[in-house]
């Protein structure tokens, strides 16, 4: 293959990696690049990645989806956050929470030193951000008459993963030109510069000159043509399964959370996830401290009646990530590059940041690929790391005592950069010059959260002088303004989906 411009990029696999990469290509690209999506009517959607980050309003806004549209044809609900029940021990009801928000005043001031100096009284959550109270009162997120991607306080969503997948293709194919293929790969056809075209069973013959793999675990362009290593990383994160099941609500009236439900068990953990007509639970746990049968009678338990009309499905959880990324003219996003526990709903916000960085520094010739593939692929090692160990946090401090838990407090199953954080943040508080990266993929408001919530105790040498504990005081007190004022504006969080997906009716 000649050194050549670049007019042409060919997605393998459909799914939410595969759709959400070929939206936010085509909505800067599609007039100037031939921009294909094949996928094989043979493999299913896997559909359970109900959660997301923030960042997907800006990505569904960017490739021009209207949020309404968004609502009623993806069953989807608010997401403020995650709810973690129990994290810290078994011996008496606990609960913290980890806000999309900010802490207040948090790009000015350090505010967690001050709570933290000061004794850490209440909830660090609930003490530092309005989110946390409006959470527990069931508040949306946003008014009624807010303009669409608009909100008083930061959020996601909880989706039906099958129809957000259905949804974007017709997108994409309609609005934006994706060109849209069926078939089974058959051949993919290489030479010394990378991959030249693939074929299917269907005799199709397809060219491209960027090949992007999001086939999912089989990683068929990336891993098996290409041969890239899978790092695996089971050593560190144990959970390696999951048993789930849709679950219907109680009521129409039932309340709907803008939050993620996490409950710490025995061997692992139960998500709980309120999407506008039904709820998604499942029970993800680790294989080598116990059963199926153990973790669906887990899950069965939490469920309560109703469960045996439910179907659970089971679902293997690798843990690791592709050695490579991006290997010659090919690039995986997704679960072909690599995949671990949902435990902070990673998965959907990879894709973003893999597909927003191949938008914004796509190689406009050939000859300079590689130089791209290289920066690329430093940076997602070091997200992938930074992943890894963020989750890790969340089962370091705690006191469970089950075999589980205990094993996951042994200091070798701890990566060096954790190690050494860990260490550090005894004596410190996280803030921004402890992650120099420009896209973090956690701020080091979501670290304050968790250690803190976590029940972390650092030991701080500074007092303030009276300057800054007016400055403190004012922030805390702004905070408890704002709670007040926010929990009296914002409604119920069934009530405004209703408004927004069915106003006709009300």
């Amino acid at each position: 293959m000649n050194a050549h411009y670049i007019t042409s990029i060919l997605i393998v696999g459909g799914g939410a990696a595969g759709w959400l990469t070929a939206g936010i290509l085509a909505a800067r690209y599609g007039q100037s690049l031939e921009i294909t999506l094949i996928e094989s009517a043979d493999v299913p959607i896997i559909g359970v990645g109900e959660g997301s980050w923030p960042s997907l309003r800006n990505t569904l806004r960017d490739i021009g989806i209207s949020e309404t549209a968004f609502f009623k044809e993806c069953d989807a609900s608010f997401k403020q956050g995650v709810k973690f029940i129990n994290w810290r021990s078994e011996n008496e009801p606990n609960f913290y929470y980890h806000p999309f928000s900010l802490p207040i005043g948090f790009l000015e001031r350090n505010i967690a030193t001050w709570w933290v100096a000061g004794g850490q009284q209440g909830a660090f959550a609930d003490a530092v951000c309005a989110q946390e109270y409006l959470c527990e009162k069931n508040r949306a997120p946003r008014t009624a008459d807010t303009p669409e991607y608009k909100s008083h306080v930061n959020y996601g969503y909880h989706l039906d993963a099958g129809k957000f997948v259905n949804f974007l293709s017709r997108h994409c194919k309609t609005v934006l030109g994706v060109k849209h293929v069926i078939g089974t790969i058959d051949k993919v056809n290489q030479d010394e510069s990378g991959i030249t075209s693939i074929e299917t069973r269907e005799q199709q013959h397809l060219h491209a000159d960027l090949f992007i793999d999001c086939s999912g675990l089989k990683s068929l362009l990336l891993g098996e043509t290409l041969g890239a290593k899978f790092i695996d990383k089971s050593d560190q994160l144990f959970i390696d399964s999951a048993v789930a099941v849709q679950a219907p609500y109680p009521s129409d009236t039932s309340p709907i959370l803008p939050y993620t439900l996490a409950h710490a068990q025995d061997a692992g953990w139960i998500w709980d996830i309120g999407l506008y007509s039904r709820k998604g639970i499942g029970h993800v746990y680790s294989s080598r401290h116990m059963s199926e049968d153990q973790a669906t009678a887990i899950l069965a338990n939490y469920v309560g009646a109703g469960f045996e009309t439910l179907t659970p499905r089971k679902l293997n959880i690798p843990c690791g990530h592709r050695e490579k990324f991006w290997v010659k003219n090919c690039v995986a996003i997704g679960m072909a590059a690599g995949f671990i526990e949902p435990l902070e709903a990673s998965a959907l916000v990879m894709v973003e940041l893999a597909a927003n960085y191949i938008r914004d520094q796509l190689p406009q010739h050939t000859s300079v690929m590689p130089i791209v593939a290289k920066r690329f692929n430093d940076l997602q090692t070091y997200r992938w790391n930074n992943i890894v160990d963020f989750l890790k946090l969340h089962y370091v401090l705690s006191q469970r005592n089950t075999d589980f838990w205990k094993d996951n407090r042994d200091p070798a199953t701890l990566s060096d950069s954790l190690k050494e954080s860990l260490q550090l943040w005894h004596y410190h508080v996280p803030y921004k010059k402890d992650f120099l990266h420009k896209e973090e993929v956690f701020p080091a408001a979501s670290y304050q959260y968790i250690l803190y919530g976590m029940g972390l105790k650092p030991e701080l040498q500074f007092s303030f002088n009276e300057n800054e504990q007016a400055i403190f005081n004012r922030m805390r007190q702004d905070n408890e303004k704002m709670k007040e004022g926010l929990g009296r504006l914002l409604p119920d969080t069934r009530g405004l989906l209703a408004d927004i997906t069915e106003p006709k009716t009300r």
